[in-house]
């Protein structure tokens, strides 16, 4: 089975000093098939908010990387929106905000009208502005409730984000959007009716698009989070597994814009506490996505063009890399990701590229795994080695000149 390599939407390899990087993650990159990483902003001890800031990090991947990479922007608070347009011009392929405070300064709550003042000014680009979707509010007082009534297991993550903290986000940011004039993109959507709710608004012709990450496809709550505790614990949260095969109706449908993995290494140690919601959250992800989104495609008889649209034209296209990156072309990098009809049970732990060394998909059979990727007509993987030394890499930049696009439909 032969697909273009994919763009993988989101990933955070700079997260935890120390646990990975860019020669680590686009390792497990290259291994799953994976020939872009779009890497976020919110490295520890360096958020990437300035041209500066821009620059050390895309030198930093065009050093380390094995496969290519394009970065995310965002803002300082304390600076307001002033150093987007030279973030734009210092080449990131998108701008990152949240309206959440995960940290105060690694990764911080942007209020409404700050909001507003940012798509503003990203709409200027013609970049998109991608949103972490949770209600700040809403979370916490649910977080104090749980603690309250002393919740402390597996049952504690779910209860403190409910549907309703992903709605009101996703409703704001929209809107946010629609005001602007701005693409406005959700980053992770867990519900089914944030689907829909993205859907309407392309349907009153506006740029709204939403992601899917691979482990609301794959994860459920009252079987995955209830075994793997920390291990499944991801913003927003994991939900039960009848949202799950709703997920699946809305990429049979067309209704999702790109499928990621949101992939973070997070040392075993930050995601094994007894108390659940002091977990780090996140997992990994980048060697499986592929694999994973074909079993389950497969299992519910939805074609695999679905693959190559939401892995790897949808989201080259969305971050304005479509020029090079997205699909087997005439003029585009030769790309390609080659699976094989060979079963195996995933283990994090014998995988000679998973830094983290666990993850949330071990003891999973993939029915079909990758044998080979190519990055620009090179081979980069073997189906066991990973051949590509770090420096391979190229930081990619979106095409110029930048202006409005039509939004990325499925």
């Amino acid at each position: 089975m032969i697909l273009p390599g994919a763009v993988d939407a989101q990933v955070h390899s700079l997260s935890q000093k120390g646990a990975e990087g860019f020669a680590a993650s686009t390792a497990a990159a290259a291994a799953g098939g994976v020939t872009t990483i779009v890497d976020m902003p919110y490295d520890e001890g360096n958020l990437v908010c300035s041209a500066e800031a821009v620059r050390i990090k895309a030198q930093e991947a065009e050093a380390e990387a094995r496969v290519d990479v394009a970065l995310y922007g965002t803002i300082d608070p304390t600076e307001g929106a002033a150093r987007i347009a030279e973030q734009a011009e210092a080449g990131v392929c998108a701008f990152k905000f949240s309206t959440f405070g995960t940290d105060p300064k690694r990764f911080p709550r942007i209020s409404p009208a700050l909001l507003m003042a940012c798509f503003k000014e990203v709409a200027k680009t013609g970049l998109a502005a991608g949103v972490h979707n949770e209600d700040d509010a809403f979370v916490r007082e649910a977080i104090a409730a749980v603690e309250a009534a002393g919740i402390t297991d597996w049952r504690a993550h779910g209860l403190s984000r409910p549907p309703m903290t992903e709605i009101l986000a996703a409703l704001q940011i929209y809107e946010t959007g629609a005001a602007t004039g701005c693409p406005a993109h959700v980053v992770h959507c867990s519900l089914g009716r944030g689907y829909e709710i993205a859907k309407h608004y392309r349907d009153e012709g506006h740029h709204a698009t939403v992601e899917c990450c691979i482990h609301y496809l794959t994860l459920d709550e009252e079987n995955d989070v209830a075994r793997l505790g920390g291990k499944a614990k991801i913003n927003p949260p994991i939900r039960p597994r009848e949202e799950v095969e709703r997920l699946w109706r809305h990429v049979a449908a067309g209704n999702v814009s790109m499928v990621s993995t949101d992939h973070v290494s997070w040392s075993e140690d930050r995601k094994t506490d007894p108390e659940m919601l002091k977990n780090a959250s996140g997992v990994p992800g980048l060697e499986v996505m592929i694999p994973l989104f074909v079993k389950g495609a497969l299992a519910r008889g939805i074609p695999l063009t679905w693959a190559a649209r939401l892995l790897a034209e949808n989201p080259a296209r969305h971050f304005r890399i479509d020029h090079a990156k997205g699909g087997l072309a005439v003029g585009r990098d030769a790309d390609l990701t080659v699976l094989e009809p060979v079963a195996k049970t995933y283990d994090a732990g014998a995988s000679t590229v998973s830094v983290a060394g666990w993850s949330p998909y071990d003891g999973m059979e993939l029915p079909w795994t990758t044998a080979g990727t190519w990055l620009r007509g090179a081979q980069v993987f073997d189906g066991t080695t990973v051949l590509a030394a770090p420096g391979n890499g190229a930081f990619l930049r979106p095409e110029r000149p930048l202006g409005l696009r039509k939004a990325v439909r499925a």
